[in-house]
C-alpha cells in the first residue's frame, strides 16, 4: 500500500491552529459597522417600506411587449427570443391571423401564447437584443414577490402595453 506525501504548502502554519487571527479579524469588521451605526448614526440598511433604494439605469426588470404606433402588436412569433434564451424560460405558440383581426397585427402570424417563467429567467436581456421587431423589452419595473408559483408566469395579456399608454414605442 502506498502513502501520499502532503506538500508543505498544504500544511497548516503554527499560528493558524489557534484561530485567534481569524476570529479577531471577524470581530473587527463587526466592531467597525457597530461604531458606524451607534456613534456616527450612519444607516447600514434601508428602511424598505418607507424608503426604496435607487436602481441603476441598466437595471433589467420584468418583460414587456410593445405595440407599434398604430396600436398593433409588434410580436410576429418569429421565435428568435425563445431560441436565444439560455434559461429556456420563454414559451411561444404561433397562429395565423384571422381575416377579421388583420388590423391588429402587422404580419400574417402572431403569438397566440407568449409566456415567460420568471422563476427560470436570469434577466440577461438576450431576448431583447434578438428580437428583430423590437417587440420585447425589459423595463425598470421590479419583479414582485409572490406566494404562489403560478403567479411567476407572465402571460401575453399581463406583458402587453396598454393602448395609449406612455410606454408605447419607447423605452422608459
Amino acid at each position: 500500500m502506498a502513502t501520499v506525501k502532503v506538500h508543505d504548502k498544504y500544511k497548516w502554519k503554527w499560528y493558524q491552529k489557534f484561530y485567534f487571527i481569524s476570529i479577531t479579524s471577524g470581530m473587527l469588521v463587526t466592531l467597525k459597522y457597530f461604531l458606524k451605526c451607534a456613534i456616527l448614526r450612519q444607516q447600514a440598511t434601508v428602511q424598505y417600506p418607507e424608503e426604496q433604494r435607487g436602481y441603476s439605469s441598466r437595471f433589467r426588470g420584468r418583460h414587456r411587449l410593445k405595440r407599434d404606433e398604430k396600436g398593433r402588436e409588434r410580436c410576429t412569433a418569429c421565435f428568435c427570443c425563445m431560441w436565444v434564451c439560455p434559461a429556456k424560460c420563454i414559451h411561444i405558440e404561433a397562429a395565423l391571423v384571422p381575416p377579421e383581426k388583420a388590423n391588429l397585427y402587422p404580419e400574417d402570424k402572431y403569438a397566440k401564447v407568449f409566456n415567460v417563467d420568471h422563476l427560470r429567467c436570469i434577466f440577461c436581456g438576450l431576448c431583447e437584443e434578438a428580437c428583430p421587431k423590437g417587440a420585447i423589452y425589459l423595463d425598470g419595473d421590479i419583479p414582485k414577490p409572490f406566494d404562489n408559483r403560478d403567479d411567476f408566469l407572465s402571460t401575453k395579456d399581463t406583458m402587453l402595453d396598454k393602448e395609449g399608454g406612455p410606454i408605447i414605442g419607447t423605452r422608459l
